[in-house]
């Protein structure tokens, strides 16, 4: 029986991280359904561009207020799981603050420094909550936000809520046990946040002491292992996936687009009859996207990596002008029919069975892809370096080159590129006759 709740805390950790493992697994395989595409090139810049945009935060700093108590949950998530680490190791040997014998007053301050940050965290969590659900900031609450969402954005902050008071009520209970010289509960120095709670719990025996430092201990890790398997279903998956979303990042100009190589051969030729023609192009089977499946694997996992805050159609001109489009919408969308396509596999043992829906008009429809600018400015916004408009564009390259179904405005600017070498309705001869009125 001594050995039970080892076992316990051994099987609750296998489960979670198998459903985790699982998970992550589904999503490599659904952005490995996305075409190929080659950025394995440079990788001391994409390292660099890693370090600087997802480590670093650097582009946070666009707005100072969301930057910083962003960047005091990033770094109390990123030592907290020191402590995390302690309470697996406690968990499977059945030790109590097994750091403490070996690393000594360091180990004081460690905690300290874990509470304050703890504490800081809760200060920020609480002004996240302000800003979404009193202030209600307008980026919040859009159409795409409706639901879901906004739900999940306010599952995340309790969340943290509990999980930070369980961590300062646990150690406000240990600091009592330590006071009365309770076996395993070694001295580990002064709790400068955790101390304010002892007063709660002065009353209690030793007995009920122990039973509810344990219940806050057994509570705090479940709630951790909860909130591992959570991101899978969240927008917060970023925590995750915003590491390798930048190191793959395109590293060119953001003016820079793709050119596909069989259009870019056939407009040589047309410009130079004379000119070869190269053996190594190949001729794709449908130009542009209507389809997941159609996309690339970095705009699959873009969509996975989506953030959901907003800032991207906060900026974006044609939402700014009442347009329908929203960058982060699109995003959203090619993400919830990611979804539809891996519970499909799922359902089909990894085979798709046509459901006759696509990504372009049943998620995505050409008005929004239209009201686009390609100004690029949902690109620079974006804190983890995710591209909405490379989808746009692969979406228009389809209706253009395979439906003509593009704008007229937009024929009628092709028609005279191709007829007068400009986009206006008059031939070269003509062209500079204005001046002469």
């Amino acid at each position: 029986m001594a050995y039970l709740p080892n076992f316990l805390f051994l099987f609750l950790l296998i489960v979670s991280l198998y459903i985790f493992f699982r998970n992550l697994k589904k999503v490599k395989r659904n952005i490995s359904l996305g075409k190929d595409v080659n950025r394995n090139n440079n990788s001391y810049a994409r390292l660099k561009n890693m370090l600087r945009v997802a480590f670093g935060q650097s582009k946070m700093g666009s707005r100072p207020v969301a930057a910083i108590l962003h960047l005091i949950v990033y770094v109390g998530f990123i030592l907290i799981n020191i402590e995390l680490l302690e309470i697996i190791l406690d968990g499977i040997l059945g030790k109590h603050r097994i750091f403490a014998s070996f690393l000594g007053v360091f180990y004081d301050y460690l905690i300290s420094t874990f509470e304050i940050l703890a504490f800081l965290v809760l200060i920020s969590v609480f002004l996240f909550w302000t800003r979404r659900n009193v202030i209600r900031l307008k980026r919040f609450f859009s159409p795409e936000t409706v639901g879901w969402p906004t739900f999940d954005a306010n599952n995340i902050l309790y969340f943290e809520v509990v999980l930070m008071f369980l961590f300062l009520f646990m150690n406000a209970t240990d600091m009592l046990l330590q006071e009365a010289n309770v076996d395993l509960y070694v001295k580990t120095g002064i709790f400068p946040v955790s101390q304010f709670f002892k007063p709660l719990f002065l009353d209690l025996s030793i007995d009920n002491l122990i039973f509810f430092e344990r219940a806050f201990w057994w509570l705090h890790i479940t709630g951790i292992l909860i909130f591992l398997n959570y991101l899978y279903y969240s927008k917060h998956l970023h925590i995750l996936l915003a590491f390798p979303n930048t190191y793959y990042a395109n590293l060119e100009s953001n003016g820079k687009f793709d050119v596909d190589s069989s259009i870019k051969n056939e407009v040589q030729l047309i410009l130079n009859p004379d000119k070869e023609i190269s053996s190594e192009i190949n001729i794709p089977d449908k130009f542009g996207a209507t389809d997941i499946f159609d996309l690339n694997w970095i705009q699959l996992m873009n969509a996975y990596s989506c953030t959901e805050c907003g800032r991207c159609s906060n900026v974006c001109p044609a939402n700014l002008t009442g347009k329908k489009l929203s960058p982060r919408a699109i995003m959203m969308k090619t993400r919830d029919r990611l979804e539809e396509v891996s519970k499909n596999l799922d359902k089909n043992n990894g085979s798709f069975i046509n459901d006759n829906k696509q990504l372009l008009n049943d998620y995505i429809s050409p008005e929004e892809l239209w009201a686009c600018t390609s100004c690029n400015a949902c690109v620079e916004e974006c804190p983890i370096e995710i591209d909405p408009l490379s989808i746009i564009m692969d979406m228009r390259k389809y209706l253009t080159l395979e439906k003509s179904a593009a704008p007229a405005e937009l024929n009628s600017m092709m028609n005279n590129i191709e007829n007068n070498g400009a986009p206006w309705p008059f031939s070269n001869q003509d062209r500079l006759e204005w001046v002469k009125e």
